[in-house]
């Protein structure tokens, strides 16, 4: 009995070690990403695993704003800090008051991750679609790394395909791993197996990905390199995995 007991831990044990690491996505959620008409809209900032719908504290983030064409607003100060469970994340508002493509951006404090030895720094973007102006959605912000939507990323139904393109210091990345996640909050997907919970892509040699997305909600995707700089932990020299994180939603088909 005994044996068996060990074998049957072991069995389960090596299981998890060989299933594949949750990935992590920076998170910007407004409540509504098209507005016919001027008035409040709220987000929501986090540091998660969305298909899981569990993950970290996100710090304070070091940047937090919104750009309308070549305006730029900061909303650093007005975030406010909130609680799900033991983890943090934070909330904010912003009042919309006249026709344009809103995108809104957050860069994180590094995350040290002790199992992949590394840190990780995730630049997070969001586009809301104000009275009907369907212009400026394909602008970069010039992160260090991002993703510029080759698709209109807003008006879109499930089934859509969506097409983006990955900047890394302002130049296509070809092959890069771009990391495709559903925000499960509500749970309504079951997830029968590990390699189920994030869906991988890669660039092409002009650093463009495409990806088709099967039902409705917020779906996130996550373009990853390893920075050409390393940060110090402990006195010794880490990598650094940069993300560029863009966040759109499809509307259910009934």
């Amino acid at each position: 009995m005994k044996k068996t007991l060990l074998v049957g831990f072991l069995l389960i044990a090596a299981f998890w070690a060989a299933a594949p690491a949750s990935a992590h996505f920076g998170m910007i959620i407004p409540d509504k990403n098209l507005m016919e008409r001027p008035g409040e809209i709220t987000l929501e900032y986090r540091f998660w695993h969305p298909m899981e719908n569990s993950g970290m504290s996100l710090v304070k983030p070091k940047a937090a704003g919104v750009a309308l064409g070549e305006e730029r607003a900061d909303l650093l100060a007005s975030l406010k800090e909130q609680k799900e469970g033991n983890a943090t994340l934070w909330s904010g508002s912003y009042q919309v008051k006249k026709p344009g493509d809103y995108i809104f951006y957050m860069e994180p404090q590094p995350y040290w991750e002790p199992a992949e030895d590394c840190y990780i720094i995730h630049y997070t973007k969001t586009i809301v679609d104000a009275l009907n102006a369907e212009e400026g959605w394909d602008q970069p912000l010039g992160l260090k790394m991002e993703i510029v939507p080759l698709t209109r990323p807003y008006g879109l139904w499930a089934g859509n395909s969506f097409t983006g393109k990955v900047l890394f210091k302002g130049a296509p990345l070809a092959n890069a791993d771009v990391e495709v996640e559903f925000y499960n909050n509500k749970g309504e997907m079951e997830i029968p197996a590990p390699v189920f919970v994030t869906q991988v892509v890669r660039t092409d040699a002009n650093g463009v990905f495409t990806f088709t997305m099967p039902w409705g909600g917020w779906w996130g995707f996550a373009a990853l390199t390893t920075d050409d700089q390393k940060m110090q932990k402990d006195g010794k020299p880490k990598n650094v995995e940069l993300g560029g994180v863009l966040w759109i939603y499809l509307q259910p088909v009934k």
